[in-house]
């Protein structure tokens, strides 16, 4: 597999790749018996035919692999007959290596097949699992597009520490973002926890403050039921929003122009969410006063303080873990979300995140080091516009 001129992946060069293996094989040996007809009789084809069943048994059936260590061992048998070989013994012998090889191709054909329905049950396990922890959001809420995007640093990794949720609640459209320190099991336990907590208090609480505490009693309680949280997982950092609902306007519905016209952030030590105007204006939105990350309120204690910034029709909220402002490139250059947006306009929110994650892709040449979580929330450019 290789990289195209832009980073990417080249997938067309890979299926090429796939597909010159799987006639790999039977080229094998066609092209021995050819070699051993046309050539001297001091030059024989015996090393050549054990390679094909060999190559078959990562990539074909068992089935196939079988008929291909057959087709080397008659192709064996066949050659010594073809020129005569005067040492019966050297014949028997090249015969039984290419049979023993092919024997042995069968059984890495079965473990790499066995491994295969392993690995295959462990992502449907994995996905089921990130389904049920970060589920994908609605994408029209309250007369907000929203869109939401998981990448995992490791092909194989579906989920890890980073968090999204989105609720519609009494009060608004609510949201988290949110990114648990660490890695593994632990980190995913923490992640379903805050979510959790996240979803109840969102429905019951009846300001961002009083939701962001919920959440820190909550991590305080996990610590307690598992001796302590260790230092890996021991906070947090997190970016709670609120769209204030229209009022008479009932949960669920989307009605062209009826949406928020202002959004409140309380940030706990998270990076600053995005807002990016109809012009393409892109600014950050940094929190009136520094705070801590939730599960650190032994260290400190403060009064949580929400900001309340103007949402303005057309524009669109960007909220991200550190995954997508720690990526670098070869040089060691972070990627600059708020430099590299400016200027650039989208037609949704689901259109930004597909160039946001694209552009990351170029700035690292896929080799990001870290999980991103995206969610993008837009306000509809006028009042009665549709999409």
């Amino acid at each position: 597999m290789r990289l195209g001129p832009e980073g990417y992946v080249d997938f067309g060069a890979y299926r090429g790749a796939r597909r010159l293996v799987r006639v790999l094989p039977p080229l094998i040996i066609a092209g021995g018996a050819v070699y051993d007809v046309l050539t001297p009789p001091m030059y024989t084809a015996a090393p050549l035919l054990p390679v094909a069943p060999l190559v078959a048994a990562p990539f074909f059936s068992t089935l196939a692999t079988v008929l291909t260590g057959l087709a080397a061992v008659l192709t064996s048998i066949g050659l010594n007959l073809f020129r005569g070989e005067p040492n019966p013994a050297v014949a028997f012998t090249e015969t039984m290596t290419v049979f023993t090889v092919s024997l042995i191709a069968v059984l890495i054909n079965r473990l790499a097949q066995s491994r295969g329905r392993r690995l295959a049950s462990a992502r449907e396990i994995a996905e089921a699992a990130q389904r049920a922890v970060l589920p994908t959001p609605a994408e029209r809420i309250r007369g907000l597009r929203i869109a939401a995007r998981y990448e995992a640093a490791q092909g194989d990794a579906l989920i890890g520490g980073d968090l999204f949720a989105v609720q519609d609640t009494p009060y608004g459209v609510r949201l988290v973002v949110g990114d648990v320190r660490g890695k593994g099991m632990g980190a995913v336990e923490a992640v379903s926890v805050i979510i959790g907590a996240f979803r109840e208090a969102a429905e019951q609480e009846a300001t961002l403050e009083r939701v962001a505490a919920r959440l820190e009693r909550a991590l305080g309680r996990e610590g307690e039921r598992r001796g302590g949280l260790d230092d890996t997982e021991g906070f947090t950092t997190a970016v709670l929003a609120e769209f204030p609902g229209v009022p008479g306007q009932p949960r669920g519905a989307w009605e062209p122009g009826e949406c928020a016209e202002s959004v409140r952030l309380l940030n706990r030590g998270h990076p600053e969410p995005l807002l990016l105007h109809e012009n393409g204006a892109a600014l950050p939105l940094p929190p009136s006063e520094p705070a801590l990350p939730l599960g650190l309120g032994e260290v400190a204690a403060w009064p949580d303080q929400a900001d309340e910034t103007p949402f303005p029709p057309g524009a669109t909220l960007l909220f991200y873990t550190d995954g997508l402002n720690e990526a670098r490139d070869a040089h060691g250059v972070f990627y600059d979300p708020a430099q590299r947006l400016a200027g650039r306009t989208f037609p949704g929110p689901e259109e930004l995140l597909d160039a946001l994650v694209a552009d990351v892709h170029r700035h690292t040449g896929n080799g990001t080091t870290d999980d991103m979580a995206l969610l993008a929330v837009r306000r509809p450019p006028t009042a009665g516009a549709g999409p």
